[in-house]
């Protein structure tokens, strides 16, 4: 696996992974149905919930632009306070699909 190695000059391609976490912050009141939603989003992973209202989510897509979109969809939940990216990589598919040693 390359090790989401992209950089500027890397060819565009069709065949992309695009893997991100972040950090939602909800209203601790609505933390519990804010997770829910983000499950019920497309390509997202909801990883932990805390009762002080912080959900640490991951989305993998195949689109910049569906990532994007995925990140705004989240900041836009009724509750959700903020959405704070931590890690972000695009690789192409066959990068990501290569055996480590």
């Amino acid at each position: 696996m390359s090790g989401c190695n992209a950089s500027p000059g890397m060819p565009t391609t069709t065949d992309e992974v695009h893997i991100a976490s972040l950090v939602v912050h909800a209203a601790p009141a609505r933390v519990a149905a804010t997770a829910e939603a983000i499950r019920a989003l497309p390509d997202a992973r909801v990883h932990a919930v805390s009762a002080a209202g912080k959900i640490v989510v991951t989305l993998e897509t195949d689109s910049g632009t569906v990532m994007t979109d995925q990140i705004e969809a989240m900041r836009r939940l009724p509750g959700v306070l903020s959405a704070v990216l931590v890690y972000q990589c695009t690789d192409t598919a066959e990068a990501m699909n290569e055996e480590m040693p």
